[in-house]
């Protein structure tokens, strides 16, 4: 965009110098000029300094002007470049074949001055907006950029915020969440050519299933100390209060997401999985007694992922089992406990799994993953 101190520069392409002349004596007050006797000579001048609008000759020698503005327009460095062509005769099909290659106008000679210098003037002007606009639209972009970027960092703070809340309630869940998220990203991503869960696990919605999994247990802020850090083995009334953590988190969740516009947004998933994690294949599960396909997609990876990662894991309740142990109770709930489709699949990551928790490995306990009881 030129300020009132810059002039435009406009290259005239005529084989004529008489033409030239011409056109410099009504331009050369107002603009910077450029000329060239051929398209050859003109691409060349073009490539050195672009200019802001070319008047073009259609008739010449070794390269005419059709073939110039076709050059122009396919080339991304110098297609948004305004065209005008100067003919001797102009007739509709000239016309069609010009605006087709991309030129903005044809003005007939022999030139009028008064209308050479309006149709620069105002093309030269439409280059002008267009050029503000696209940089105001780059800068709007940027924002929009920034701007989600900005809300990505905030929903990924607000879940590790929340998921610290209840990891501090139960202090020997240590690297849990971190672990739980990860094993649901790779199932999830193992899953996502399945026939029966393709539909779902598009990349999108595995990016907000793995920002929400550490909120599975966000409800256990609800649970009081006695019953959450009891060593053993919980009476049948703590568990039916244990129980309500699913409720507690969804319920939670349920009002946070009140709060929020987007319909489409990760607390959506985190609610899902609060609430339906503990739910089980068979129907035997709980809150909601849910069974088989009822159960979200989203829970039911988190179903596979929580249990795993509690069988490896000291608890106030149980130590640590090997990952070879594990995985062999984890089959013994293969179409019970968890869908038939995951565990098989999670059976194929399982080393990948195993690789994920010793990298987020409790450092203030003594977690022998590979150690057989």
């Amino acid at each position: 965009m030129h300020t009132k101190h810059q002039k435009s520069t406009i290259l005239i392409v005529d084989d004529a110098p008489a033409n030239i002349d011409i056109v410099k004596d009504v331009l050369s007050s107002q603009y910077n000029l450029q000329a060239a006797i051929n398209g050859p000579i003109a691409l060349k001048i073009i490539d050195k300094k672009k200019p802001d609008l070319i008047l073009l000759d259609i008739m010449m020698p070794e390269m005419d002007g059709y073939e110039v503005c076709e050059h122009l327009k396919n080339n991304d460095e110098t297609k948004d470049i305004p065209v005008i062509f100067l003919t001797a005769k102009v007739d509709a099909s000239n016309e069609m074949q010009g605006f087709k290659l991309g030129a903005v106008d044809y003005i007939t000679k022999p030139i009028s001055p008064l209308i050479l210098l309006e149709r620069v003037k105002t093309h030269l002007e439409l280059k002008s907006i267009r050029d503000s606009l696209k940089h105001q639209n780059g800068r709007l972009e940027n924002k929009v950029r920034e701007r989600t970027q900005h809300i990505e960092e905030l929903q990924n703070v607000t879940v590790v915020a929340m998921g610290a809340i209840a990891e501090a309630r139960d202090p020997e869940t240590g690297n849990h969440l971190k672990r739980t998220q990860q094993y649901v990203k790779l199932l999830a991503e193992k899953l996502q050519n399945h026939p029966k869960f393709a539909h779902f696990l598009t990349p999108d919605t595995i990016i907000l299933l793995h920002k929400s999994a550490p909120l599975h247990d966000i409800g256990k802020v609800g649970i009081s100390d006695k019953i959450l850090l009891k060593p053993g083995k919980l009476s049948d009334e703590e568990f039916e209060e244990m129980k309500k953590h699913t409720t507690y988190g969804y319920e939670a969740i349920n009002t946070a997401e009140k709060g929020m516009t987007d319909s489409d947004n990760f607390l959506y998933f985190a609610k899902e999985i609060a609430y339906g994690h503990q739910e089980k294949w068979d129907g035997s599960g709980y809150p909601q007694g849910l069974k088989g396909e009822d159960i979200p997609i989203s829970a039911r990876l988190m179903a596979v992922a929580d249990v795993y990662d509690a069988l490896i894991s000291n608890r106030v309740y149980k130590p640590a089992f090997s990952h070879e142990k594990s995985i062999a109770i984890m089959k013994e709930g293969r179409g019970s406990h968890f869908d038939p489709d995951m565990l098989d699949a999670f059976l194929d990551i399982a080393d990948d799994c195993h690789a994920i928790a010793q990298q987020f490995i409790d450092s203030e306990q003594e977690l022998k993953l590979s150690a057989s009881l």
